[in-house]
């Protein structure tokens, strides 16, 4: 799940940076015809490339709400935790079989066996 957000964001920054690109060309073509000063062209860039960017955050913040959201609904357990309740279970498994050892060794010695 994490690593299909995280291609995602991925794609969308190759995307950004793409229009970044395309924005760009289309104003320097615009300049080179003669319709839009490079000032004009210039601004008129950053512009859309800060708006496109504020758009980018916006749609990441939600697309990452929406990942917690989704995995606090899934009860999705981080690797850590397993990890450490699996520790915890094999502790308690050896002593266990210690206390179940040293039952065994008791009977043994009790008078009549």
């Amino acid at each position: 799940m994490l690593e299909l957000l995280k291609k995602s964001l991925m794609a969308g920054l190759g995307a950004v940076v793409i229009t970044r690109d395309k924005v760009r060309e289309v104003t320097r073509t615009l300049v080179d015809e003669g319709k839009m000063s490079t000032d004009e062209a210039e601004k008129f860039a950053d512009d859309l490339v800060k708006s496109g960017e504020r758009e980018w955050e916006d749609i990441n913040s939600k697309l990452q709400s929406t990942a917690k959201k989704w995995s606090d609904n899934m009860e999705v357990v981080r690797k850590k935790d397993l990890q450490d309740l699996h520790a915890k279970l094999e502790l308690m498994e050896q002593r266990l079989r210690t206390l179940e050892e040293a039952r065994r060794g008791e009977s043994s010695d009790a008078p009549g066996h």
